[in-house]
């Protein structure tokens, strides 16, 4: 196998990808040809069990390719972030970071004042200094993954490989952590891969796209042009969700069309709710609804009769 020297990217050529099975092996990925980008963030997205987790460990030399080139991959180089649990009584956040030194570390293993400074600056890359002495069972699942970003941000990488690391977070956590990592590729000018089920994140957030599919194939790009050529239709085939429009396609039940006219955010979640309902929102129809607001205050108008929420109007309509 061959290695290939790139000092400021991770690049795969013909690189094959799977596991062995005592004298066979399993191909989850065949000639893959990619690359990460410096200051950019890159999603890793596919279905359940295609091999996100597997590609993740082999690009992060874990696990050895089946077949193919790759840049030089060494632990100085790259960070990685898994799911795996840690159990340590009595260690601490600042412990658990400090261990992003320990590549750099003699056969002393005793942190130098620069080597503090790096733990200490990476707990305040990912806003923790407040945790910095509490124990790690004490603390929430999102607080734990910031705690392994910064103990991977501590190891001074380029290169920073996540699996999954909003698994199980509730929704601010989820953003918090996406809007990090974005953050992170930007100032810190690191190449960031997140293998994620996170959908609509990696669309708003992500810079690069690596779009696994059945045919053991990776397509990459953008997120909007994976969107409009249909790659995320054909690989993910959604039930009932419009990818285009990011919204549930509702059974339009009701013979009811509602004339729905106003502006902005009200307007979107009115019609959102009239769908939901079962009401086709068209200029044509017979019923007319006219939003306005009268400072912060949201009212709605039907048959000169006034409502102040949409919970009102929906029984009205009824």
């Amino acid at each position: 196998m061959k290695v290939i020297s790139q000092p400021f990217l991770l690049h795969a050529k013909d690189l094959s990808v799977g596991y062995a099975t005592g004298q066979s092996a399993v191909c989850l990925f065949v000639n893959l040809n990619l690359s990460l980008s410096i200051g950019k963030l890159t999603c890793l997205m596919g279905p359940n069990g295609i091999g996100k987790s597997t590609l993740i460990r082999t690009l992060a030399g874990l696990q050895k390719p089946l077949a193919g080139e790759f840049s030089k991959l060494d632990e100085k180089r790259i960070a990685l972030v898994l799911t795996d649990k840690i159990s340590a009584a009595n260690m601490r956040v600042s412990d658990l970071v400090s261990y992003g030194r320990y590549p750099y570390l003699s056969w002393g293993v005793s942190l130098a004042q620069k080597d503090l400074a790096i733990v200490n600056q990476s707990i305040a890359e990912v806003g923790i200094q407040a945790l910095a002495d509490k124990k790690l069972e004490e603390l929430s699942d999102g607080q734990m993954q910031l705690a392994m970003i910064a103990r991977a941000l501590a190891q001074e990488t380029e290169i920073l490989l996540l699996d999954e690391p909003t698994a199980h977070l509730d929704l601010n956590n989820r953003v918090e952590i996406m809007r990090l990592l974005l953050a992170l590729a930007r100032k810190k000018n690191k190449a960031i891969l997140v293998a994620t089920h996170e959908l609509d994140l990696a669309l708003q957030m992500a810079d690069q796209i690596w779009l696994a599919s059945q045919g053991k194939k990776i397509k990459t790009g953008i997120p909007e042009d994976l969107v409009l050529d249909g790659s995320f239709d054909e690989i993910f085939q959604f039930k009932g969700f419009d990818l285009k429009t990011g919204k549930i396609e509702h059974k339009l039940s009701k013979k009811t069309t509602i004339n729905l006219q106003g502006e902005g955010f009200a307007l979107l979640w009115t019609k959102n709710a009239l769908e939901r309902e079962g009401y086709s929102v068209s200029p044509e129809g017979r019923i007319s609804v006219f939003i306005s607001s009268e400072g912060k205050n949201l009212q709605w108008e039907m048959d000169k009769l006034t409502f102040y929420n949409i919970g009102e109007l929906l029984k009205a309509i009824k």
